[in-house]
This record gives C-alpha cells, sequence and structure tokens, in this order.
C-alpha cells in the first residue's frame, strides 16, 4: 500500500511539472527568458528560505561552499537555464520527451566519474536511450531544429546535479539545497539578460497569474516529489517519474496545437523503455547484492 501511495505522489509530481511547464512556456511568449528564470529563482528561493527558517535551519549552512555543493548548484543552474530556453523554443513535447533521458546519463556519469559497476546489458540501454534522443533531435536531417540542442543540455545540467547531489554531505537538508539552487537562478538571470541585451517587460495582469501558477505548481511539485520518495521504496516509486511525458504530449497538443510525429513518437519510446530497463537491472543487481 505504501508503494501505491508513493507512486500516486510521483505521478502527481510529475503532473504538475507538466503544468509547470505549460505555464513556462505560455510567460515565454511575453517575457524574456532571463526574466522568467529570474522570477523562479526569487520566487523558490523565498519559499524554500521561509521553509528553512521555520524548521530552525541556516540559509547558508557551512557546506555551501563545499565542492559538491558548488558543483550541484552550477548543474542546476545549466540545467534550468537551458530546459526554460528549450520550453520557449521548441514543442514542449520534444523537450520534455528529451529531458526524459537525464537518468541514462546519471548512470552514464555514475560508472565513469563515481566508479559505480555498469554491466553491458545497461550499456547497452544507455545506447539505445541516446539513440531516442537522435531520433528526437534527427541531426543532419530536415526536421532538425538546432534550439533543441538546448533540451540536451538541460539533460547534460540536471545530470551532474544528480550526480554532486550524492556527494553532498548529509547535514545539508533538501530545503537548504533547494534554496541555494534557486538562489544562485537570480545571478544567473541577469548575467543571461546582460549577454542577450534583452529588456525587462512590465508583466500585466494576466502575467502575474502566470507567475503566481508557476511558482505555486512549481512548489507543489517538489512537495509531492519529496513526499513520493519518502513513503514508497525508490525502486518502485522511481519508474512513474516517466509519466511525464505523457502528461506534456497531452498539454502539448491540447493548449499549443503540437502534433508529435512518428520519429519522436519512437524516439520518446526508445528513451522512456531503456530508463525502465536501466531502473530494473539497477534494482535486480542492489538486490543480488
Amino acid at each position: 500500500m505504501e508503494n501505491l501511495r508513493g507512486a500516486a505522489w510521483m505521478t502527481l509530481a510529475m503532473l504538475v511539472f507538466a503544468i509547470e511547464d505549460m505555464f513556462i512556456k505560455l510567460l515565454s511568449e511575453a517575457l524574456p527568458t532571463w526574466q522568467i528564470i529570474a522570477i523562479i529563482g526569487a520566487g523558490g528561493a523565498s519559499v524554500f528560505g521561509l521553509a528553512a527558517k521555520w524548521q530552525g535551519q541556516a540559509l547558508f549552512p557551512a557546506a555551501a561552499l563545499s565542492a559538491a555543493v558548488l558543483v550541484r548548484n552550477t548543474g542546476e543552474l545549466v540545467g534550468s537555464l537551458a530546459f526554460v530556453t528549450a520550453i520557449a523554443l521548441i514543442p514542449l513535447s520534444s523537450a520534455s520527451a528529451i529531458l526524459q533521458a537525464t537518468p541514462l546519463v546519471v548512470t552514464l556519469g555514475a560508472a565513469l566519474f563515481l566508479g559505480e559497476a555498469v554491466g553491458w546489458r545497461r550499456w547497452t540501454a544507455i545506447l539505445v536511450g541516446f539513440a531516442g534522443v537522435l531520433l528526437i533531435i534527427r541531426p543532419g536531417l530536415e526536421g532538425f531544429d538546432i534550439r533543441s540542442l538546448f533540451a540536451v543540455l538541460a539533460v547534460i545540467g540536471l545530470a551532474l546535479r544528480d550526480l554532486a547531489t550524492r556527494r553532498i554531505p548529509a547535514t545539508v537538508s533538501s530545503i537548504q539545497l533547494s534554496f541555494l539552487a534557486f538562489l544562485t537562478l537570480v545571478p544567473a538571470a541577469f548575467g543571461l539578460a546582460w549577454a542577450t541585451g534583452a529588456p525587462a517587460v512590465q508583466p500585466q495582469g494576466l502575467h502575474w497569474a502566470l507567475i503566481g501558477c508557476t511558482i505555486s505548481f512549481g512548489v507543489l511539485a517538489y512537495y509531492a516529489i519529496v513526499t513520493a520518495m519518502r513513503v514508497g521504496e525508490i525502486s518502485f516509486v522511481t519508474p512513474f517519474r516517466y509519466s511525464r511525458i505523457l502528461f506534456a504530449l497531452i498539454i502539448g497538443m491540447a493548449v499549443f496545437g503540437e502534433r508529435p510525429d512518428a520519429l519522436m513518437l519512437i524516439g520518446a519510446a526508445f528513451v522512456v523503455s531503456s530508463g525502465l530497463f536501466t531502473l530494473w537491472r539497477e534494482r535486480k543487481h542492489r538486490s543480488a547484492a
């Protein structure tokens, strides 16, 4: 029963993340990318900063400047900047499908940099997943959109974040990590503004509503995913992360009129199936150990 509750919470988290992505894409029609990122960073830092103070936790723990935390924040920064840019520039369904390759890159990074054992079956699954990503972005073919590489960069950044998280001391709480990660986005956003020269836009009534929804849904999704990991077994709950692509496809078609073609759907199937197989092999390996 606990596993089913965890799966329900994880599915809810993925639905809410997909809805948050929808709000971000709607905002991108009126506001520059850097301004959206600055708003998300300030809003998230405010919420998690208040939560940390409520629980009596320091906003800047002693380990805040440790190498692992700095690398994690860098990965979060790159991943967030790239994914928000991808959402703004390419179809939501395509960006979300590419994002599903993140667990595969984490497995690859764990094998290459953390010394974790990865057998030939999981190496094969990683290659199949990467082939799926190539089918989605189709480099060298007529349907190739170079802007889809922002989603690939997001995968690399978020994988770096997840790998660095494994090396962070247990004394740093999830709330503290989230506060620091969101806070990092604010100066990065203004750096992006300087680099692009895009002027700020004064939000209007509807924009403020979208901003409020983006921050609220982001916090709700975070709460749901943390609850999911605490309620059920991680190996059982984690595969339900892939429900995000289903929700993104539905929202993309219903709200933005997207029509994914056969290659994109086949590529997404490759990515999801290889990711699920990798999770299954990891679970089996740990059980055997």
